[in-house]
């Protein structure tokens, strides 16, 4: 029998999630203070208004994949700006905790209970590395810092 946590460390998909989250992580410590306020290609945001609807996205991760909780269910927690006054370290915890609940034994294999319906945690895994890297793209715009992406 193969070893659980050897088949979860080396997942393509895993592989892909850290790698985005780490793309993000490494735009988002490029923000300098007086950036938070600048204006994104997501024209209703801010940078602060952008990190923080990606911090959002990774808090509802434990709840939705480990939990099996829904969005119901959980109701207006993630409302608002979750970011505080350190917003790098909150990014950090929350995509900290988004990595461990995928990362847990056959997580990707749950089905997750969404805003459009049930989908598969790897699914769902694939959908929010889609928009972690294309929200460090508007990151890295709105910042000036470099926006190509690997």
């Amino acid at each position: 029998m193969a070893d659980p946590s050897h088949t979860t460390q080396h997942n393509p998909l895993l592989t892909r999630h850290a790698e985005a989250l780490d793309l993000f992580t490494e735009r988002l410590r490029a923000v300098r203070p007086d950036q938070w306020g600048a204006s994104t290609p997501c024209t209703e945001w801010t940078v602060r208004d952008l990190v923080n609807h990606l911090t959002v996205e990774q808090l509802w991760v434990p709840s939705l994949v480990r939990d099996g909780s829904t969005i119901d269910a959980q109701g207006d927690a993630f409302d608002g700006d979750q970011l505080g006054d350190d917003p790098v370290a909150t990014w950090v915890r929350a995509a900290a905790a988004a990595r461990a609940a995928f990362s847990e034994p056959n997580a990707l294999e749950r089905t997750v209970h969404l805003s459009y319906g049930d989908s598969s945690a790897a699914d769902y895994c694939a959908e929010m590395i889609t928009d972690a890297v294309v929200h460090s793209w508007d990151l890295a715009r709105g910042i000036g810092a470099d926006e190509r992406l690997p």
